[in-house]
């Protein structure tokens, strides 16, 4: 579970990170502390680069300066397979040659891990999501939310240092989002997740996060505490609470 008071040790820290493609600049001297076993939410609409800052974190985009810290270690030039990040997707992408359950033993078989430990702890993952019974399904036998939870407890399982969430959300059904939301919130808080989690939507990061920060036309401004996100007009906060006190009633 989180611990409030002074935050525990950083994992990750970003340092003046620029992205560009020909004029167009996407980062623009962003600056961000990911904290230990938290959740940092990210708000921004579509555009505004926060999708480019997650593949970069990830090695998948290369940055064009700055400095992505873990310790006292520069990690920006490392390939993605040294990190020991996990970067989830807005769909599953699930395998779909596996079923259910390879799915979610995938990563570990990469590792190599001891079949005896595959099996507890795969079976362990499919109860904490309530996939009980889904086990030998296929991808295209599951619901879209069942293929989201698979994705997730195969980003989990593998214990990632990082875990790196693109509105993972966004494609579901208004129910069913709210369902992963309180998973993936009953889930980090279980296993201790550190989490950077993008979002457009305000109360998906206000639900989500335990520290945030907004990304606009490649500008982050990281906030010291909730309070501070909600008072800034750049969050949408205030106008969302002056729509509904404005309100009236027919």
């Amino acid at each position: 579970m989180t611990t409030r008071g002074e935050p525990a040790p950083s994992p990750l820290t970003l340092e003046h990170l620029n992205k560009g493609f020909g004029e167009e600049r996407i980062l623009n001297d962003i600056s961000l502390t990911i904290y230990d076993k938290e959740t940092t939410a990210v708000l921004g609409r579509s555009g505004s680069g926060k999708t480019t800052l997650l593949k970069i974190i990830a090695g998948l985009e290369s940055r064009d300066s700055g400095h992505i810290r873990e310790g006292a270690r520069d990690i920006a030039a490392e390939p993605p397979q040294k990190r020991g990040f996990v970067y989830l997707y807005q769909e599953p992408l699930l395998l779909p040659h596996l079923n259910l359950y390879e799915n979610i033993a995938f990563g570990l078989r990469l590792q190599r891990r001891p079949a005896a430990e595959i099996e507890e702890r795969v079976t362990a993952m499919i109860e904490e999501l309530g996939l009980n019974g889904h086990r030998h399904k296929m991808p295209n036998e599951l619901s879209g939310g069942q293929r989201q939870r698979v994705a997730f407890g195969r980003a989990l399982i593998v214990h990632p240092r990082l875990l790196l969430l693109d509105e993972p959300f966004s494609s579901l059904d208004g129910e069913i989002r709210t369902r992963m939301q309180l998973l993936y919130k009953r889930v980090a808080r279980r296993f201790q997740i550190t989490a950077l989690f993008v979002t457009h939507d305000l109360k998906e990061a206000l639900l989500m996060g335990d520290r945030f920060a907004v990304i606009e036309d490649g500008r982050l401004t990281a906030y010291p505490d909730r309070r501070a996100f909600m008072m800034d007009p750049r969050s949408g906060v205030s106008a969302e609470k002056a729509f509904w006190e404005n309100l009236e009633m027919d």
